[in-house]
């Protein structure tokens, strides 16, 4: 339960931070904020996880908070895009 509450909270904090790096007029609330927040972690997890084996039994990795911004942007320009 608290993982997902963990991953509630910081797919927004991405998700806020992405939009206040690209800024414009995102028709966007709390929910899809938190959701390209959650979705470019996954993006950028992967990404990071890919290009940097982290440490065995590591639970962070050092990477993952970059990537997953990334991942937001990269995403957020998906959504403008479409929309």
């Amino acid at each position: 339960m608290l993982r997902a509450l963990w991953w509630v909270i910081t797919g927004f904090v991405i998700g806020l931070i992405a939009r206040a790096i690209l800024p414009g007029a995102d028709s966007m609330g709390f929910i899809l904020t938190t959701a390209l927040g959650i979705a470019g972690s996954l993006v950028g997890g992967a990404i990071a996880h890919v290009i940097w084996k982290p440490p065995a039994g590591s639970k962070f990795h050092p990477a993952g908070f970059l990537l997953s911004l990334v991942g937001a942007i990269a995403l957020l320009l998906v959504w403008r895009a479409l929309h």
